[in-house]
């Protein structure tokens, strides 16, 4: 771990001073492989990230870095600890940063995916309404904005409100289409929280059942 941790601080260091290099990336993936960290090891690099800049002044941009790793870092096992973490990460790019669109907005797709994990539904469908209403503008159409479609629809899943999830994905997945393609992963996820819908809908029709087998039909994992 000692050995992760020299080689994020040179890379930051590097971009800082020469800008060039992964910089705070290389906190969260191994650039030999290509595969980003997990379990432990991502955990501890989480912290040992925050520790390294905590001491920089609250508007130093790999402060404010560090601060939204540990808390998505925190999210995949100890989502009650990120709560606290992630929100102080999107008030502080509220104050420091409001003009970074794009920061604020993985900011806010970092809470609501944190929300959900607590079990906060109410809350999360509502931030993520927000974040899928504006990823268009920011991101246009794309993989990214797609994946923020995708959160929204499992939270509107969790919540039962089947019509809803049905026009939305009915919406949502000719752009996957286009956009991904039709065996894209992403794609095909759409695809299966609508055919869980579609079946799970306890007023579904004989329609919804034929369009479930339809979309089972089509969708490998």
């Amino acid at each position: 771990l000692s050995c992760l941790v020299r080689q994020a601080e040179m890379s930051v260091k590097e971009i800082e001073e020469w800008g060039t290099g992964e910089g705070i990336l290389k906190w969260q993936k191994c650039f030999d492989c290509g595969q980003g960290f997990h379990g432990p090891v991502h955990l501890a690099l989480g912290w040992a990230c925050w520790k390294t800049y905590v001491g920089r002044q609250e508007r130093d941009g790999a402060r404010c870095n560090s601060l939204e790793i540990l808390g998505k870092t925190l999210r995949e096992s100890r989502p009650e600890e990120a709560l606290p973490v992630l929100e102080a990460n999107l008030a502080l790019k509220r104050r420091y940063w409001s003009h970074d669109e794009r920061g604020i907005l993985n900011a806010q797709d970092s809470l609501g995916s944190c929300l959900a994990a607590v079990g906060r539904d109410d809350e999360a469908i509502a931030l993520r309404r927000e974040v899928f209403a504006r990823s268009e503008t920011v991101w246009g159409v794309s993989e990214q904005s797609i994946v923020t479609g995708l959160n929204l629809s499992i939270s509107l899943m969790r919540q039962g409100l089947w019509n809803e999830i049905k026009s939305f994905l009915r919406d949502q997945l000719p752009v996957a289409r286009q956009t991904l393609g039709a065996d894209a992963d992403l794609t095909l996820k759409l695809q299966k929280v609508l055919a869980g819908a579609l079946c799970d809908d306890p007023d579904h029709t004989r329609t919804d059942l034929r369009g479930t087998r339809r979309c089972v039909d089509t969708t490998h994992f």
